[in-house]
């Protein structure tokens, strides 16, 4: 990890250019955890837009550290999440020794401490993952509200390596509504639950918020998962009790007519379409 007073902190990067506070910020988490102090980094200097930068990879062991480390869980269960969106915000592509995008960093400091930055993000993301069970255990004891359930799903399947199901998580994380594009005529397909039985999932040709009163059609829903990713989903939904998308994978699984075109479609693959990385 970075020494606090390097002076490859000032030459890496934020949502507002500098990250010279970013040791400042981590220092004062390290001593003693605050969701202040934390939503502060984490908003103003790793994270803004669904974009992650430089000091973002410089931050990572820190913070896995910390997850590490804390004996309070719900902190650990805050870190593990955030910095699971992170995750699922980066590029999975990345190769080592660095990603591409680092090229100028390099010239600047030298490829040898970019190779040694991203090393020690990706050794961060693994320590992170170990703690999955933990959190998920504490998560199905807790009362936790079921859209931070789905954030804990985002960081579990960017974890994984699943980004593109974490994505389309990250999303739709209220689970309120999905938009899917039909293969065959390219259109918008939009997925809303049922007015009465929210459990139901159906799909609409225009935004129902938009064009009330629209016909709606049915979705087939799957009585078992053939997609590995949809059961891997399935079973982690009903480990923490995230009841509502255990509900609607079986549907998000299903098949429909696109509304556009009438062609049938497999809703899963046209929902993932516009998260291809």
């Amino acid at each position: 990890m970075l020494k606090w007073n390097s002076d490859v902190w000032g030459k890496l990067t934020g949502p507002y250019s500098s990250a010279d506070n970013v040791p400042v910020l981590l220092q004062q988490l390290m001593q003693e955890y605050s969701q202040e102090v934390f939503d502060e980094l984490f908003q103003e200097y790793l994270f803004h837009q669904n974009t992650i930068y430089t000091a973002t990879y410089a931050a990572m062991p820190f913070l896995a550290q910390l997850a590490c480390s804390t004996s309070d869980a719900e902190v650990r269960k805050e870190l593990f999440i955030n910095c699971g969106i992170i995750e699922a915000s980066r590029d999975g592509r990345d190769e080592a020794p660095f990603p591409a995008s680092w090229a100028e960093l390099a010239e600047d400091v030298g490829s040898s401490v970019c190779t040694e930055l991203y090393r020690e993000y990706v050794e961060a993301i693994g320590k992170l993952r170990v703690l999955t069970n933990e959190v998920f255990a504490y998560t199905a004891q807790h009362s936790i509200d079921e859209i931070e359930k789905r954030y804990i799903l985002v960081a579990d399947a960017a974890y994984r390596g699943s980004y593109i199901p974490a994505n389309m998580l990250m999303t739709f994380s209220s689970g309120d509504e999905y938009v899917a594009v039909c293969p065959a005529c390219g259109e918008d397909v939009f997925i809303w639950p049922n007015e009465d039985h929210a459990g139901i999932l159906q799909v609409y040709e225009h935004d129902p918020v938009f064009h009330t009163g629209q016909e709606s059609h049915l979705i087939v829903p799957a009585a078992s998962f053939a997609d590995e990713e949809v059961r891997a989903l399935a079973e982690r939904a009903a480990a923490i009790g995230e009841q509502t998308l255990a509900g609607h994978l079986h549907y998000l699984a299903g098949e429909t007519l696109c509304p556009s075109c009438r062609e049938k479609i497999s809703v899963w693959p046209s929902l993932l379409s516009t998260f291809t990385m």
